[in-house]
């Protein structure tokens, strides 16, 4: 199949990418190279350097004519987005859609959305959330995320789309962003590395589920290969503290040091865990890296990377 990967140059679109590769498909990468970089892309996909803003990527898409778009272009930020919301729905929402009408004129009808998890559910009621949680999201990105899923809904009714939401959890990995508000076990790994002192935000005890991108990577070619349609979660239903990943961390990286504490960040979720059950009964995905062995390859790249 010919592949469209948005973001496909960045830390879980390329990861995709080598998947997809990996499996004969034609792969074509759009990636504007704001964050992520052209050695992520493999040597068998296609890059086109390009903002999935750029009016010109109707003609990329026309000329084309993937099968799937695999959309992961975003703009991730969550305080950049509470900061200016018009912009993060200038790029989450209404990019989108136009990428959207694109792929429609090229005939595409399969979607694979890189979604949310956290932040589409907000404040959580129940520990692990499944899909049927509430969906109220606190941010400006949760809101846009949120409403990408409902317009693939009306390109499913209106136009014969399938496409398949899936929210991830906080995830993690080799080639993650370590310079950026996003992908905090980059950021603790990379100062660790540098001889830095790293700072938690808070007491450290509000939890995340951390998930390791390559079991994301499988997520996605398994909602391809069962043709799934609808939103599913991709997490591995653990709860981890901040405190605890910190100190997971500090004894990859062999060090010792302690971090520092700063006041916690307004409006920051406490708690956010999700249930993948629903993902596991139709596809039979189930996480397969455990914490400390997906923060112990992830601390290995970022020392390589560092020599």
């Amino acid at each position: 199949m010919r592949i469209l990967i948005t973001g496909g140059a960045g830390f879980i679109g390329s990861n995709v990418a080598d998947a997809f590769v990996g499996s004969a498909h034609e792969v074509l990468v759009v990636d504007d190279l704001s964050s992520g970089k052209e050695e992520n892309v493999p040597k068998a996909a296609r890059l086109e350097r390009r903002d999935i803003r750029d009016p010109g990527l109707g003609a990329v898409v026309a000329a084309f004519r993937p099968d799937v778009l695999c959309h992961h272009a975003a703009q991730i930020d969550v305080r950049k987005s509470v900061a200016d919301p018009g912009f993060d729905a200038e790029v989450n929402v209404v990019a989108t859609l136009r990428l959207l009408e694109h792929c429609r004129g090229a005939g595409t009808r399969r979607v694979l959305f890189a979604s949310t998890g956290g932040a589409i559910y907000g404040e959580q009621d129940f520990f692990p959330a499944n899909e049927a949680h509430p969906e109220r999201p606190v941010s400006p990105y949760g809101c846009a995320k949120l409403a990408v899923e409902r317009y693939l809904h009306y390109y499913a009714v209106q136009y014969g789309f399938r496409a398949a939401c899936l929210r991830y959890a906080n995830v993690y990995g080799p080639r993650q962003n370590a310079h950026g508000e996003a992908g905090v076990v980059a950021i603790f790994a990379n100062r660790l590395l540098s001889g830095e002192t790293p700072v938690i935000n808070g007491d450290g005890e509000q939890t995340r589920d951390f998930v390791f991108v390559g079991d994301v990577v499988r997520a996605n070619v398994l909602a391809l290969e069962h043709d799934l349609v609808g939103a599913y979660n991709v997490g591995t239903g653990v709860e981890t503290s901040v405190n605890r990943l910190y100190d997971a961390i500090v004894r990859a990286a062999g060090l010792s040091t302690q971090a520092t504490h700063a006041p916690g960040k307004p409006g920051e979720q406490l708690r956010s865990c999700l249930d993948s059950a629903l993902l596991e009964r139709k596809t039979g995905f189930r996480p397969k890296t455990t914490l400390d062995d997906g923060i112990r390859r992830t601390v290995e790249y970022f020392r390589k990377a560092s020599r």
